[in-house]
């Protein structure tokens, strides 16, 4: 390959495994010895992240990125949505905040944003690299949008990309789903699928060849040169999914005083929630995600996340009863733990004078510590890398240790610490906090004494856990794909 290539991974539908696909991909080409890198010209998601130079990404990309052995950067996911409401989102165009916009009003844009996408696309991505594995979003057969499309077809019209197509037999359907998306589409767009992928299927693939077959004769009868490139089998891969809170993080809670127990506080607009992803490394941790007050009480940990409306969601918090259930818990001795959104709602107050996230002008926190919040237009987007300064609380030994991650937040806070602790109750606001392998451990190892678990001496890397999860990916993705002709496809480019 003497010059740059690309290929594009769209969806028969949402949660289908075009995410884990690209990454698959970016690593393998990656392995292969090519500059890989994943593009998705537009995402919608609140699950962010902040790269080198202080931009936001979505974290789907981020995954990507690492996959492909790269630096995560917003080049790479140029145009990012993060929903308010039902039909209003926040507009993040090449990493920073441009607007906040209603859908009618965003589709009216799209001859702009195609220029954005493209732009991003030419300069930063066919100027440095030598494959890049695109992601589409949702389904190309929207066909009430063709028009506005910017992140399907419309991407590959405007880089001239090859595209295979994924569908998802779990969840039934496929051969219909596979079939009627090709089908939906103008001429044009269905001669740029050059073949298809039947994903996260359990037991015999033989049972699908007489499927597979027909659905061949079809497109062939159709004058369409789709090829099937394979069956991957369901996988057991403990890499974080994009946008969603999957069985593989809903099945590991147990009540067995054997673990340790941690209940994620569930809310409407509750944000990366993949900062809690590093707790899949420990055999002995089990995490779910609590949406009534009924199942709180039996954890050792809570845990308040990220939240795209913290007032909105705290209000709500109150109104299900989980407000008053976590006060009588942190009583009873509960470890309660606040990341960016959880930490605003631990403090005494929030206030929003401006109005930037509803119309609730102020509210009342948990008050489990003295600090108030304030929302600015001022958004903080940086990594940072903090050395701990903590002199009291169930963290008063971790003086001097040093964590990284990143914050991504608009309300001001009215104190000046990388985490703050007070008894058995502490809160930052770095997301990925979790993420430092020796900071994660030892606290852990504080409940495993208080339970009389065998402490875990071994601290586990949670980049080299990350590492080992990608290369099973690509392993699971070449064993089961037809690569030979995915390089043809990349290949007649």
């Amino acid at each position: 390959m003497k010059k740059h290539k690309n290929i594009m991974i769209q969806g028969t539908g949402s949660s289908v495994g075009k995410t884990l696909m690209v990454a698959g991909l970016c690593r393998i080409f990656a392995q292969d010895g090519y500059r890989t890198t994943p593009f998705k010209s537009q995402n919608m998601a609140l699950n962010s992240f902040v790269d080198i130079e202080g931009l936001e990404m979505s974290r789907g990309t981020v995954i990507q990125a690492e996959a492909a052995y790269e630096i995560p950067r917003a080049f790479m996911n140029p145009i990012l949505l993060k929903p308010n409401s039902d039909n209003n989102s926040q507009v993040i165009i090449n990493g920073k905040v441009a607007y906040t916009v209603d859908a009618k009003t965003y589709f009216s844009n799209s001859k702009d944003l195609k220029k954005i996408a493209l732009d991003s696309y030419k300069n930063n991505i066919e100027a440095n690299f030598d494959i890049a594995v695109l992601e589409g979003g949702g389904s190309p057969a929207e066909i009430n949008l063709r028009e506005y499309d910017l992140v399907n077809m419309g991407m590959a019209e405007l880089v001239d990309t090859p595209v295979i197509l994924v569908g998802n037999i779990d969840i039934g359907g496929v051969f219909a789903s596979i079939y009627g998306t090709v089908m939906l589409l103008d001429e044009q767009d269905r001669k740029r699928i050059k073949g298809y992928i039947i994903n996260k299927f359990r037991g015999d693939s033989d049972l699908l060849k007489p499927a597979i077959e027909i659905l061949d004769k079809k497109f062939k009868d159709e004058g369409l040169d789709i090829k099937f490139l394979g069956v991957l089998p369901y996988a057991d891969l403990r890499i974080e999914e994009e946008d969603s809170l999957s069985d593989e993080d809903k099945r590991v809670y147990s009540d067995n005083k054997e673990y340790i127990n941690i209940s994620v506080i569930k809310t409407k607009k509750m944000s990366n929630f993949t900062d809690f992803h590093a707790f899949k490394q420990y055999d002995d941790v089990r995490l779910k995600y609590v949406y009534d007050a009924k199942d709180l009480g039996n954890e050792d940990i809570i845990i308040f996340p990220g939240s795209k409306n913290t007032i909105t969601d705290l209000e709500d918090l109150k109104e299900r009863g989980i407000f008053e259930k976590v006060k009588e818990l942190k009583e009873k001795g509960k470890i309660i733990v606040g990341i960016c959104g959880g930490l605003q709602m631990l403090g005494k107050k929030i206030y929003d004078p401006k109005h930037l996230e509803s119309s609730i002008l102020e509210t009342e926190g948990f008050n489990f510590f003295d600090y108030e919040t304030t929302f600015d237009e001022i958004k903080k987007t940086e990594q940072v890398t903090k050395r701990l300064e903590l002199t009291e609380g169930i963290l008063k030994d971790f003086t001097n240790y040093e964590v990284k991650g990143y914050e991504i937040h608009q309300g001001i806070s009215t104190f000046d610490s990388p985490v703050i602790c007070k008894n058995r109750v502490f809160a930052t606001y770095i997301h990925g906090i979790f993420d430092n392998s020796k900071f994660t451990n030892d606290f852990l190892n504080i409940v495993r004494r208080e339970k009389n678990m065998p402490e875990q001496k071994e601290i586990f890397s949670f980049n080299e856990f990350k590492e080992k999860e990608y290369d099973k990916l690509a392993d699971l993705l070449r064993k089961n794909l037809d690569m030979a002709e995915i390089y043809k496809i990349l290949e007649k480019k």
